[in-house]
């Protein structure tokens, strides 16, 4: 390639790959976080401005040249016009961009930590200023609790799965069952009789086999519920329950772990965060601030009583894993405090603040313990 045109505005990228060197170098104008997905090794990063400038302030004797890549070949090619029209004749766009690049198997750098197959499986995340690579490095090293696989969890265990959270521990005792199959989306016809664990466990691997599962197969109680949060950073509440939810809520305290809580009953749904040790954070509340004691016998049915609509664990469910990943990638403002509730039959949501109640028995500075 030389001043002239005589290389056309775009090149195809088996054409270029042999032909980058010091002198016609490739230039990747995508943004920082476009190129956290991979970029061509030896590729300069430069923005279309500053390769403007570069040949507006160069010398007129001085005949600058070089290839244009940005993600597939568009960009790029508006900025070669804009060059040529300054008199940087000698530069050319990739067509295909970074796309072609990647497909024709040419060398690829990596952010540190994320190998190819990464890079491509979280280019969404990877691309967003508030995840990137450092974000999903940080997903990679979570350990998330799920308790209960019923109809709340069954979305958050595909979605942390498929959001690359490494380490998933998958908390129940009970069998999957055909009157589960109606919310319980994360079982199917197949799994009816298994373990609701171990049916999970091979839907999650299905999704994302480079997730780590922990099958631990026993119900919660207030004697082995601290020892089974220990060492999770973030647990997730998906019984059915209030014993449980009590025992979790007081384990959670205790180890200054946030618990993601979700509950549903026919069309209304709700979510929270309970994160008492969360002290930066307005509101940080527990479960027994919000609900001091359980409530009488028949003031809150269970979902076989009452019923439930199928879809509605999938909405909160997937709130909940909302709220989990924004607690691992320490983003955005998480519902610590709040009490985020749904009404599916009219589609309104509304929230209302959790007071700190200083003399709950569980998290109050006033509680004996």
């Amino acid at each position: 390639m030389n001043e002239r045109h005589t290389a056309p505005l775009e090149t195809p990228v088996s054409e270029v790959a042999d032909q980058v060197s010091e002198t016609c170098p490739l230039f990747d104008i995508r943004t920082v976080n476009e190129r956290q997905t991979g970029a061509p090794v030896g590729s300069i990063a430069l923005s279309v401005e500053e390769l403007l400038t570069k040949v507006r302030e160069s010398a007129p004797d001085v005949k600058l040249r070089g290839w244009v890549m940005c993600s597939e070949g568009l960009r790029s090619l508006a900025a070669v016009k804009q060059l040529w029209a300054l008199g940087g004749t000698g530069f050319s766009s990739v067509a295909g961009g970074f796309r072609d690049w990647r497909e024709a198997g040419l060398p690829v750098a990596f952010p540190a930590g994320l190998d190819s197959g990464q890079a491509e499986r979280y280019a969404r995340h990877l691309v967003m200023p508030q995840v990137g690579a450092e974000g999903q490095r940080k997903l990679l090293d979570s350990r998330i609790l799920l308790v209960g696989l019923g109809g709340l969890n069954s979305p958050v265990a595909m979605y942390l799965a498929a959001a690359g959270v490494g380490t998933l521990g998958l908390v129940d005792f009970d069998s999957v069952e055909q009157s589960n199959l109606q919310r319980q989306v994360v079982h199917g016809e197949s799994s009816v009789g298994l373990a609701k664990a171990e049916s999970a466990q091979q839907r999650i691997r299905d999704i994302n086999s480079a997730v780590n599962t922990v099958v631990i197969d026993r119900e919660v109680s207030r004697e082995n519920a601290a020892s089974l949060v220990e060492n999770w950073d973030i647990v997730i509440d998906g019984t059915d329950n209030f014993a449980t939810r009590y025992a979790l809520n007081a384990a959670c305290v205790q180890h200054s772990i946030p618990l993601v809580y979700g509950a549903v009953m026919r069309f209304q749904g709700q979510v929270a965060v309970f994160w008492p040790a969360a002290k930066s954070l307005p509101g940080s509340s527990c479960f027994q601030c919000l609900m001091p004691r359980p409530p009488a016998a028949g003031e809150a049915p269970g979902c076989a009583e009452a019923g439930v609509l199928g879809v509605l664990p999938g909405i909160v469910g997937a709130l909940q894993a909302s709220e989990a990943l924004k607690l691992a990638l320490d983003i955005g403002r998480p519902l610590v405090g709040e009490l985020l509730m749904v009404d599916a039959l009219t589609m309104e949501f509304r929230k209302m603040l959790i007071p700190v109640n200083r003399s709950c028995s569980c998290c109050g500075s006033e509680s004996p313990g």
